[in-house]
């Protein structure tokens, strides 16, 4: 009888499968909020900029592109614009191609 006293007592603890659940998440769920504000919300605040920068392309700035060239905008349209990188040489690239606005007065003879 001692051993089946001992069994009703041991069945009767509680259960804390709820608990070691939520401490195993525990982790992972703080990984990923190191994550987010270590990775993913740089990049989405860079992306917003380069987003802004594109969007206020007037005539007249110089910019710099992905490709490395260097030119004065000449004509600015929905998706492309027009970049002058030498005296009457003109070419046509896509907004996105930009990849920085440079000061005025950086481009010496175009």
């Amino acid at each position: 009888m001692n051993l089946i006293s001992i069994a009703h007592a041991q069945s009767a603890a509680p259960q804390s499968g709820a608990e070691s659940t939520l401490v195993s998440l525990l982790p992972i769920v703080v990984m990923f909020v190191i994550l987010y504000f270590v990775m993913i919300r740089p990049q989405m605040k860079r992306q917003k900029e380069t987003r802004a920068m594109i969007n206020a392309l007037t005539k007249g700035d110089e910019v710099v592109t992905t490709g490395g060239l260097v030119g004065r905008v000449t004509k600015v349209g929905d998706n492309y614009i027009q970049l002058e990188v030498a005296d009457k040489l003109e070419v046509q690239l896509q907004r996105s191609a930009v990849s920085m606005v440079l000061p005025k007065g950086t481009i010496k003879a175009v």
